[in-house]
């Protein structure tokens, strides 16, 4: 061994080859460093904030930027028509076309100047957890060593967010990695909008805005912050809707809970309980039926003696009861759940700390008929405050403007035919003589409009509708679905009114007879 490096070393090249190895070592060692220190020198000049989409402040600083002026010169950007929740679908806009925003292309850098501050904005696609699906992350440099900089940008862009969302709320669900995407923006549904019993309303609204008034209470005490509901009784009766309406009035959004998602076990029902924000509202419909044989202990075959009875679902009892209360759940969420069967579901779920108040829907009184079709046919404000403007009616008057005498007789008698009137010859000869067929259809055309009427009428003719309807035997949306068929005709509706009641009772009573014979 010793000759071989004798040999080596006497070799007139290998001393060269050996200090020129080591002097090209130290040579990128210190280019290394140099270069290092020059980047942590620059850097330290520089706010860098990262962006994930699967985070809220990802929506708020991607609007900020489409709003930036200096978009307006970039080069190469995305073209989105994505609104950001900046429209509300309850207003008429009279230009069809959307809204076109500038955002920044994945895998591009642009620079640009605000407040006299020298920024860089960079998008990534990266790869997700498990590598099956990319997501998007945001980079801002910006030339400032104040945080505070970089506070008022986010602040800045949270508050046109919560600016452009004023008017809706945002509904999310999971994706199949177990992160919460947006789904829809909802516009704001008010409250005078949903036709209950009295004091229903106002008890669970009024209870959720004590609630989210009383942190400090519940801290103080060691109590866990949380709330939950359950809206039980007849399907159609208005649980989801009374949910929208509260969402909109303590602005929060609404993230759905779905328990029959493919690939939701105990772990992941955990985890996305856990991911919820501080203040909204977790949405579980139907959780009656989230199970296969329902929230119930194994059961067992016992006409076989097997073992326990296979489910399509992963997620167990046990597992959905530790996400709702155990000690990773949530805390400052509101929880909503809905069944239209209570008996089915297992005692541990229903107990106060997880549901706390239990509201019972019935089916439609009459005094919610009533209100319904006072809702449907009633002049809008508008419409009001302008023939009040024009002097039609008196700004103190809520008539409609039509005159007496031909309305006096409008009201719809319930003893006589409700046949429509017999067309006059002159009409048939018109009809015969006419050269276009024009098309046939069934239901009711959109561009028709109901007639003018003043509350006063509605009001008689919302009396004549509800005496046909009987006293919890039918739902809220069976009746909004038979007044949609009369949408522009309420003196139809309540003509109509006594035979749609009989044939809605004669089917429930064959689906009773059928569902009894099973």
């Amino acid at each position: 061994m010793s000759s071989i490096t004798r040999m080596f070393l006497s070799a007139s090249g290998f001393r060269d080859w050996v200090i020129l190895l080591v002097l090209g070592s130290l040579f990128e060692t210190a280019r290394r460093v140099l270069a290092s220190l020059w980047n942590s020198l620059i850097n330290s000049f520089f706010l860098v904030a990262v962006f994930d989409e699967d985070d809220t402040s990802y929506q708020w600083i991607m609007l900020w930027l489409s709003k930036h002026p200096s978009w307006k010169n970039a080069r190469n950007v995305e073209i989105s028509t994505g609104n950001f929740g900046m429209h509300s679908p309850c207003h008429d806009d009279s230009d069809n076309s959307q809204t076109l925003t500038y955002l920044p292309a994945e895998s591009e850098t642009y620079t640009l100047w605000h407040n006299y501050r020298w920024m860089r904005v960079t998008r990534l696609s990266v790869s997700s957890r498990g590598g099956w699906s990319t997501k998007s992350t945001l980079t801002l440099n910006i030339l400032s060593r104040d945080h505070h900089v970089l506070e008022e940008i986010v602040q800045e862009a949270k508050k046109q967010y919560l600016e452009a969302q004023k008017e809706s709320i945002t509904v999310c669900v999971s994706d199949s990695t177990n992160c919460w995407r947006p789904l829809a923006t909802r516009p704001k549904r008010p409250l005078d909008s949903i036709v209950l019993d009295p004091g229903i309303m106002e008890l669970v609204v009024e209870d959720a805005r004590d609630f989210l008034r009383s942190k400090s209470w519940y801290c103080d005490r060691g109590i866990p912050f949380r709330r939950g509901y359950l809206l039980y009784g007849a399907p159609g009766s208005g649980k989801t809707s009374l949910i929208h309406s509260i969402a909109g009035e303590l602005g929060l959004n609404v993230y759905i809970v779905s328990l029959s998602r493919s690939g939701l076990d105990d772990t992941a029902l955990s985890e996305l309980i856990s991911d919820l924000p501080e203040r909204c509202i977790a949405l579980m419909e139907d959780i009656d039926a989230a199970f296969h044989h329902g929230f119930k202990p194994e059961q067992t075959d016992a006409s076989k003696g097997g073992p326990p009875a296979p489910t399509s679902n992963r997620v167990s009892l046990s597992g959905l009861l530790n996400a709702l209360d155990g000690i990773g759940a949530q805390e400052g969420r509101i929880l909503f759940a809905t069944t239209n069967n209570h008996n089915s579901l297992d005692p541990a779920l229903c107990r106060p700390g997880r549901m706390d108040l239990h509201i019972e829907f019935h089916h439609a009184s009459k005094y919610q008929a009533e209100e319904l079709f006072k809702r449907f046919y009633a002049p809008s404000p508008a419409d009001l405050a302008a023939e009040a403007k024009s002097g039609k009616i008196d700004a103190g008057s809520v008539d409609s403007g039509f005159d007496d005498s031909s309305t006096s007789n409008d009201l719809v008698d319930l003893s006589g035919s409700s046949d429509p009137p017999t067309p006059s010859a002159s009409e048939l000869s018109a009809e015969k003589t006419e050269s276009i067929i024009p098309p046939a259809y069934s239901g009711v055309s959109h561009r028709a409009r109901a007639p003018k009427l003043s509350t006063k009428q509605i009001s008689e003719l919302a009396k004549q509708f509800h005496a046909f309807v009987p006293e919890r035997r039918l739902s809220m949306a069976s009746i909004q679905g038979f007044l949609m068929t009369h949408k522009v005709s309420p003196y139809e509706a309540v003509a109509d009114a006594a035979a749609w009641v009989e044939k809605e009772l004669k089917e429930e009573k064959e689906e009773k007879k059928s569902t009894a014979t099973i």
